[in-house]
């Protein structure tokens, strides 16, 4: 019984070698694809952060130099400043330091605009003050300038940040890794608060004078314009047809004598060319300012474009009062452009021209059911409208998807007439 015992318990136990020698070769067959193949091949190695930390650690790692560089420049020219201002370049120093502060600025916000995807508006310049009104109103301009001023106080501060940051970084880099991440995150979110609370415009009333700057630049270029258009107008238009009304009524005066009849029939033919040329100065005279929209209002004028639209256009005109006669004319040629636009462009078979007032603000708003698809990209005809309008403190918003409808809101601010 024992001998037989024991080999039970031999073949019990071989059969459980071979169980778990069976197991394992197919395990072992599964992780190669069936024993008879190679390998499946690695997936590739890559970084373990993405390319913003990565930007990050690379800005945190150029606070180094660019603190090195700006306080040594801030250093520099402010004690030079500062000893020698009780001579005569001593403040034209401090002046011309702060404008090179300036420069120092607009590097650092690109520099986190492009690392860390910070975008800060730009300060107005102050070059124009020296071409205006002479250098010692530019200095004095430059020696105000809290911009300049605050941009000293960034070079300075920015020395002992920028140590610590380039030591820290470069540690946690080598020895490190895992916490590299959240401490970039956190010291840049430092940098992100500090580039923007001592490089941005000084306040809301910079930042407003700056887009006022370039709304004038706006107004100019646009009068420039007209202007260009009325003069091509009359020299092709107007002014070819009266020297050819000249030159016909020579030709007749020379005639009467010898061929009446001709003559007579050449002074039809100048009669025909007054009418000719009394309309197109009608028609640009209206497209300079309208009669009827100084006469009789926005509900007239806007009335009598709707009639000249290739698509009938239903008109609402809600207002107590008529606005100064700016806004009101800027609201003019925006429907007056608007529907030319559907005439030409949209494939309408209706349109809707609504004017309310709301507040202080005059609303426009043009619909049309054609097919859509108009945009204020850059070079069509409602980008230069929305310039227009933005040079005046106004709106301009277009919602036109692909099949349509079109729907165009304006807003314009309101200005009393009398004030007008």
């Amino acid at each position: 019984m024992t001998a037989s015992s024991a080999a039970k318990s031999t073949s019990s136990n071989t059969g459980t070698i071979r169980g778990d020698e069976k197991y394992t070769n197919t395990s072992f067959s599964d992780d190669s694809d069936g024993g008879d193949g190679p390998l499946p091949p690695l997936p590739p190695a890559r970084f373990a952060f993405g390319s913003r930390t990565w930007k990050e650690v690379a800005h945190l790692l150029l606070n180094l130099p660019e603190a090195l560089l700006g306080f040594t420049y801030v250093s520099v020219w402010l004690y030079a400043g500062v000893l020698t201002s009780v001579t005569v370049i001593g403040l034209p120093l401090l002046a011309l330091g702060l404008t090179g502060a300036r420069a120092l600025g607009r590097v650092e916000r690109r520099r986190a605009r492009a690392l860390l995807g910070l975008h800060i508006e730009e300060p107005s310049p102050l070059s124009r003050q020296r071409r205006r009104h002479g250098f010692l109103p530019w200095m004095w301009t430059a020696l105000k300038d809290p911009v300049a001023w605050r941009t000293t106080l960034y070079g300075f501060i920015r020395l002992p940040w920028g140590v610590l940051t380039f030591a820290l970084t470069l540690c946690l880099l080598f020895v490190g890794w895992p916490f590299l991440g959240f401490a970039a995150r956190g010291m840049t979110n430092l940098d992100r608060a500090m580039t923007r609370g001592l490089l941005g415009p000084s306040s809301e009333l910079e930042r407003r004078i700056a887009e006022l700057e370039q709304d004038r630049g706006v107004v100019v270029d646009t009068a420039a314009a007209d202007l260009r258009r009325i003069e091509r107008d009359l020299h092709d238009g107007a002014q070819a047809r009266l020297v050819a009304l000249a030159m016909g009524l020579g030709l007749a005066k020379e005639k009467v004598l010898e061929d009446p009849e001709a003559a007579a029939r050449m002074v039809d033919e100048a009669h025909g060319e007054v009418k000719l040329a009394l309309q197109e100065l009608r028609d640009l005279a209206r497209g300079i300012h309208p009669a009827v929209l100084t006469d009789r209002g926005l509900d007239a004028a806007l009335s009598s474009v709707a009639a000249r639209c290739t698509v009938p256009v239903s008109v609402s005109v809600d207002l107590d009062e008529r606005p100064a006669p700016a806004i009101e004319g800027i609201a003019y040629f925006t429907v007056s452009e608007l529907l030319q636009n559907v005439s030409k462009h949209s494939r309408a078979r209706t349109a809707e021209v609504e004017l309310w007032r709301k507040g202080r603000r005059l609303l426009i708003q043009v619909r049309d059911d054609g097919r859509g698809g108009a945009s204020t990209a850059s070079g069509s005809g409602l980008a230069g409208l929305a310039e227009r309008l933005g040079s005046v403190d106004g709106l301009f918003a277009v919602e036109s998807p692909a099949g349509g409808p079109t729907v165009i809101t304006a807003e314009l601010p309101w200005r009393d007439r009398s004030a007008g």
